[in-house]
């Protein structure tokens, strides 16, 4: 229950800041040896349903509004989730089972850390009301990159944002939008597979996952949509580049 409620916990920050949440939920297990339903495809969607159930809380005004009023929005939104969407349907399987390895997650965490800071000499503090359709699909192509494990959805979107001139806040706030089809979409696909699989799970456990989740990722979304208004993405590249060490130290301990 304990290893349970860290995972939320760990899923509802990571999912949202930019340090990828795959990378973590692959690299915990894998220190600390976690098996059973903590490493099962059931858990998986009770938290990527939690951090969904977050977006959808945190930026329920923005979607209302989009339905009511900003179309122009939701058209550029519904444009730049066609890459990750694509790429998800083509690629998902085999970059996942190949790449997530932890040498290969510290190699993107370094080099999507690379990309963050450059990309903050970019930003011109463009608003959210200033994107344009190029700018939906830059990001939205930015935005399959995060397949792979480490390079972090919101880091690599909030970077791209940034690359349009997009400011930062916005950048962010863009990127989390964009993310909701996405996460969405996961969510859907790894439920329906749930519901066809003979896996046994501790339902206890998935509803804890879930649960935290969703209350980590609130939290989350909300402090780094104010950190960001005064603060660059530097404090975030250090902690890829930091944690990256800590994985290749540990592969070198033969851990």
């Amino acid at each position: 229950m304990v290893a349970a409620v860290l995972l939320g916990i760990v899923q509802g920050i990571t999912e949202f800041f930019p340090i990828s949440s795959t990378a973590h939920l692959v690299l915990f297990p894998w220190f600390f040896g976690w098996t059973g339903t903590l490493n099962s495809l059931a858990f998986d969607v009770a938290l990527h349903g939690g951090t969904l159930v977050s977006l959808l809380i945190c930026f329920r005004r923005d979607l209302v509004a989009m339905l009511r009023e900003d179309r122009r929005l939701l058209l550029f939104i519904a444009a730049g989730t066609v890459p990750a969407g694509l790429a998800g349907l083509l690629f998902e399987e085999q970059v996942g089972g190949l790449l997530r390895v932890p040498v290969v997650i510290a190699a993107a965490l370094v080099v999507v850390g690379v990309v963050m800071y450059v990309s903050e000499r970019f930003g011109k503090g463009r608003p959210l009301a200033g994107i344009t359709l190029r700018d939906a699909l830059f990001v939205g192509a930015a935005q399959a990159m995060a397949l792979v494990p480490g390079v972090s959805r919101s880091g690599i979107t909030i970077s791209a944002g940034l690359m349009r001139g997009v400011g930062r806040e916005d950048a962010a706030r863009f990127s989390f939008l964009l993310s909701i089809p996405v996460v969405a979409g996961a969510a859907v696909l790894e439920g329906k597979e749930l519901f066809t699989s003979p896996q046994a799970y501790d339902l206890r456990l998935v509803g804890v996952g879930f649960l935290v989740s969703t209350l980590v990722g609130i939290a989350a979304i909300e402090f780094l949509l104010r950190y960001l208004k005064s603060h660059t993405l530097n404090l975030f590249v250090l902690y890829r580049v930091l944690l990256a060490a800590v994985i290749g130290g540990w592969i070198w301990l033969g851990g």
